[in-house]
């Protein structure tokens, strides 16, 4: 239950006696209305072993779920512009999977204010990925009964910052064309382009060379038995040039 801004429970469950108001000055919004906060907060394993009315949090887990692809969809959708649909469906399962949504409730301590059951309290339920994750899209679900999509869209890219940025710098998942179309874009405003130079036909198949430049500056060349894996290996070599800040004399946007 929920009174005077404060979680509470029966002595049938553990307390959890964190201020609501607190954890809404940590997210940087407007207090969420007392129930739908205590809802969004609240395991499977309260009501069950309680006589209390609570409503467990599944069903906002379930709205905040979808609230969260589709921000994530489109933050990448913008950020990636030649990415294809499977890359950008890998990233953005990268982004919210649980262990992810776990990690970014931690540094909340979410699982501080959990409303758990005896039982999973035992069982260290409050720190475990299930229940982090699923309160993180709770959480997130209420915010948007209560404020809309455009605080949580806001309120969704601020606490998945880290692990947005590790994608947008090239993180382990991007594949390397992707990689490097983040970093020319966000050192110069504009892509990489990539030429077919050379192609030949060989005894083991055909071999393709290609170059990867910005406004007609040369960043790498790769070859490959296709042109994809030549654009890659060029933009592998592409992304060794930029990590060792050599390259001067390209303007921004030209």
């Amino acid at each position: 239950m929920y009174r005077g801004g404060i979680l509470e429970s029966t002595a049938t469950v553990v307390q959890s006696p964190l201020q609501g108001g607190d954890l809404a000055e940590r997210l940087g919004i407007k207090p969420l209305p007392g129930d739908l906060l205590c809802e969004a907060l609240t395991h499977a394993s309260y009501p069950n072993e309680s006589s209390a009315e609570a409503i467990p949090n599944e069903r906002l887990e379930f709205l905040g779920d979808a609230v969260l692809g589709m921000v994530v969809a489109n933050e990448l959708f913008r950020a990636y512009p030649e990415a294809a649909e499977g890359e950008l469906t890998r990233m953005r399962a990268e982004i919210v999977r649980g262990s992810t949504l776990a990690k970014a409730a931690r540094r909340l301590d979410l699982g501080g204010y959990l409303i758990l059951g005896r039982g999973e309290e035992s069982a260290g339920g409050r720190d475990r990925d299930r229940n982090l994750a699923g309160a993180f899209e709770a959480l997130l679900g209420a915010v948007y009964r209560a404020h809309g999509l455009t605080v949580a869209r806001a309120l969704s890219l601020r606490l998945l910052k880290p692990e947005i940025n590790q994608m947008q710098q090239g993180g382990p998942s991007l594949d390397p064309k992707s990689a490097l179309q983040h970093l020319v874009q966000a050192r110069w405003h504009k892509p990489p382009e990539y030429v077919t130079v050379d192609e030949q036909a060989e005894e083991e198949g055909r071999r393709f060379v290609v170059e990867v430049s910005v406004s007609g500056k040369v960043l790498g060349r790769g070859t490959g038995s296709s042109k994809r894996a030549a654009q890659n290996e060029a933009a592998r070599k592409a992304q060794v040039v930029l990590s060792s800040d050599a390259v001067l004399g390209i303007a921004v946007g030209a």
